[in-house]
């Protein structure tokens, strides 16, 4: 039987101790957060500010990620990542200290309709576990738990001061705009939405494995 999930996150905001593998949660809900610099270029102009929610369920052997956004720019596309790095306070404020967003996968494209409303989902390995590394670089393994999604087009958000001459690399082509929308760390644990079991290592938190 799933705990309701104000038992969940309460159990993931304190991040004191590490969830045994026998009460794993068995679902996850979170937010992505608008990048402040560009959210008039993300966002209709008018009415509610764009926002976007994510569910997680936990699968035995992957999990389901479920991402609704709403009041977005009609037609605009973008490219849906999990992240090692967020640019993002936990209060939802950009960190002055931000170097970059480290270890990047690409998971799914993000299409807005007419009305401005996106929903996509996808499954692979993604709560407590995701990873990439890469031994002829010497990549250690790394976790990539936070969400993010980036403009598509760089002309998408020229008009938020984006110079579309330097692209990011956050699409399938490598010629993307600006992260639009991205998660906070935990203001205990440091760590992205994906570690749902955290536990302290030293004066840092890690994610349970």
């Amino acid at each position: 039987m799933k705990k309701p999930l104000t038992l969940v996150f309460a159990a993931f905001s304190l991040g004191m101790a590490a969830v045994p593998l026998s009460a794993q949660v068995p679902e996850i809900v979170f937010n992505l957060v608008p990048q402040p610099k560009f959210i008039d270029c993300l966002g209709k102009g008018y009415g509610p500010p764009p926002s976007a929610e994510v569910i997680v369920q936990r699968g035995e052997l992957s999990d389901v990620l479920i991402l609704h956004a709403h009041h977005l720019r009609p037609n605009l596309g973008f490219d849906l990542f999990t992240i090692q790095n967020t640019n993002l306070l936990a209060n939802g404020e950009v960190n002055p200290n931000f170097k970059n967003f480290g270890l990047a996968w690409y998971q799914t494209d993000v299409q807005a309709d007419n009305d401005g409303e996106a929903e996509v989902a996808i499954k692979t390995i993604l709560l407590d576990q995701i990873f990439g590394f890469d031994p002829a670089s010497s990549l250690a393994p790394t976790h990539t738990f936070h969400v993010g999604f980036w403009f598509n087009k760089p002309e998408d958000a020229a008009a938020c001061g984006f110079d579309p001459s330097k692209p990011t690399p956050f699409n399938g082509e490598q010629h993307a705009g600006p992260n639009a929308m991205i998660t906070v760390p935990n203001p205990i644990t440091n760590l992205g939405p994906l570690c749902t079991g955290p536990r302290k290592q030293g004066s840092t938190f890690v994610c349970n494995e």
